[in-house]
């Protein structure tokens, strides 16, 4: 089968390994994966793998009917951090305490976090002190939704969880440089191999399974009291710390799990 690799333009030189990895991955299972910029005309194909943050283009790509991992749905929910939020406690998960705030007479205590709802990567988001801050952080981003979110210590550490449909392919303890509240790994934490307990287990595979996602990530803060609470969900989700603390390549079991439901829905067909 023919497929595409779908990531903003900006993004596919930044990960031209995962996408090599990738594409040799598909290879074993006999299929041709080419890779695609999000601006670029889509053509005909068998089945998309889409790794970016567009959930326009999703939709519109769902509309052709062709199988499509991650499906719209994930992509629009990972990509607003307080639809992910409303989700999982739907779900009954705790999460860290969040409202939608146009104005900062609406921050009832300092210091909070402000984040725009589509930011990642640590970008659009800013622990704030004063009232003066939160006045530049919402000028600022004055054209998108913001949240604020409850200032909760944790050392700088968070568990982000690697999810393929509803198994667990493995979690990762991330902890952030000494100066700063943020605990993303490209901006300089460290990480290391984390193991879930049951409960954690079933929290992950229920938001999963909510989702019907394929490959996403989810994230937790780490308490010092060893408890957690939901942040945010990743799609696409990057691998390097997956990478980092493994030494194991999952382009395989990505591709594998893409390759079982292709053929399953091949079946179906018939």
């Amino acid at each position: 089968m023919k497929g595409l690799l779908i990531y903003e333009k900006a993004e596919i030189e930044r990960n031209q390994s995962f996408i090599d990895r990738l594409i040799n991955a598909a290879s074993t299972h006999g299929h041709n994966l080419t890779v695609v910029d999000d601006q670029s005309s889509i053509p005909k194909t068998d089945f998309i793998f889409f790794r970016s943050r567009n959930p326009q283009l999703a939709k519109e790509l769902e509309q052709r009917n062709i199988p499509m991992f991650n499906r719209a749905e994930v992509n629009v929910v990972a990509n607003d951090k307080l639809k992910a939020i409303q989700l999982v406690q739907l779900l009954g998960i705790a999460t860290v305490p969040t409202i939608k705030i146009k104005t900062v007479s609406e921050i009832n205590e300092y210091p909070v976090v402000l984040k725009t709802i589509n930011g990642h990567g640590g970008k659009q988001v800013e622990l704030v002190h004063t009232e003066k801050e939160a006045t530049t952080f919402l000028n600022t981003f004055s054209e998108y939704t913001i949240i604020a979110q409850k200032y909760i210590e944790t050392n700088a550490t968070d568990v982000r969880v690697f999810m393929l449909g509803e198994e667990v392919l493995g979690a990762v303890k991330r902890t952030g440089p000494q100066d700063s509240f943020k605990s993303n790994f490209t901006l300089g934490g460290t990480v290391e191999k984390y193991t879930l307990d049951n409960q954690q287990r079933e929290a992950v595979e229920k938001i999963a399974k909510a989702l019907k996602s394929d490959y996403i990530g989810i994230d937790f803060l780490l308490l010092p009291d060893g408890n957690w609470l939901f942040n945010e969900t990743e799609d696409p989700v990057g691998a390097r710390s997956y990478f980092e603390t493994t030494k194991k390549d999952i382009a395989l079991p990505i591709m594998e799990y893409i390759h079982k439901k292709l053929t399953k829905n091949e079946r179906d067909e018939i």
